[in-house]
């Protein structure tokens, strides 16, 4: 079975991981989440990517959710020693990432082009392609004001409520070659149990990626982020309940409304009303054997 993945942050990374260990790894296809993209200090960093990069490459940080295990800051350090703003962590390894992309996109390489080829060099077998190669940067309206995605997640520690989101370059963004294809070709299509806003939202806004969900010619499924009306990390509740009108299936499938068949909920939210098909079971993945049962319940969806 082929099944194309959309997914950003920590949810996204570990469903992919589910994926890869129930599945042969090349019979998956990752689209992931660039609205998150980021310059800092003249360096191109892709978040979203890397985490699911680091996760399915066995290198990610499990403690912290992001950057890479075993780090050191000595980088870091001196730079903030010498007066420099840090509020975005890059640790050393991590840092080296950041130099070779950066060096070959400003070499002419594109972004799909230059993560196939760290994904490979990782040991990764699975196809992770970013939903786009053109600039796309999500933008966050709150009370306080409008802030790039990474100023208000991590410098202002989400504390904002948001009001609105919008994605910047996305009139214009074109899916990444590969992407398309893989929707079209997939047996499946899964979306992962990330945040529908900013995670996914920034997928979707690529016109021809929502096109090809929207005339889908094989079921979708979206894993809702939500146990209980709660996520495990992150302000997606916050989200829903102030953009959806709620923390419940419904309003997670009011995000993906014509682009999903079956959303799969956890035990704790069994007895809501979905407004689509449901598929129960238990969603919190806190080690391989519950990765498994999550991902073979979305393989389950009848084909």
């Amino acid at each position: 079975m082929r099944v194309t993945l959309l997914a950003g942050g920590l949810g996204g990374s570990r469903f992919a991981r589910a994926l890869c260990e129930t599945l042969p790894p090349r019979d998956v296809t990752v689209i992931g989440n660039v609205g998150d993209d980021v310059e800092i200090s003249g360096l191109h960093v892709s978040p979203d990517l890397d985490t699911i990069l680091y996760t399915l490459a066995g290198l990610l940080d499990e403690d912290k959710g992001w950057g890479r295990a075993d780090e050191t800051w000595n980088a870091r350090t001196v730079a903030e020693q010498l007066g420099a703003e840090a509020w975005f962590q890059l640790g050393d390894r991590d840092l080296g990432l950041h130099l070779a992309r950066t060096d070959a996109l400003q070499h002419g390489e594109p972004l799909s082009v230059v993560t196939r080829r760290f994904a490979r060099a990782l040991g990764v077998e699975t196809e992770l392609l970013p939903a786009t190669n053109e600039r796309l940067r999500t933008w966050i309206a709150t009370p306080a004001g409008e802030f790039p995605f990474q100023e208000w997640f991590v410098r202002r520690r989400h504390r904002d409520e948001v009001d609105a989101v919008r994605f910047e370059g996305a009139e214009d963004a074109l899916p990444a070659p590969g992407a398309i294809e893989a929707l079209e070709s997939a047996d499946l299509i899964a979306i992962a149990p990330s945040n529908p806003f900013v995670s996914i939202g920034p997928i979707l806004a690529v016109a021809r990626i929502r096109e090809a969900l929207e005339r889908r010619p094989v079921p979708a499924v979206a894993v809702s982020p939500l146990i209980g009306g709660r996520t495990v990390r992150g302000p997606a509740d916050r989200m829903l309940a102030r953009l959806a009108g709620g923390t419940g299936p419904a309003q997670v499938t009011s995000c993906y409304k014509g682009l999903i068949d079956a959303l799969v909920v956890d035990e704790a939210d069994a007895g809501e009303e979905a407004g689509i098909r449901t598929i129960v079971t238990r969603t919190l993945m806190s080690d391989a054997a519950a990765r498994r049962r999550l991902a073979e319940a979305v393989l389950g969806v009848p084909v």
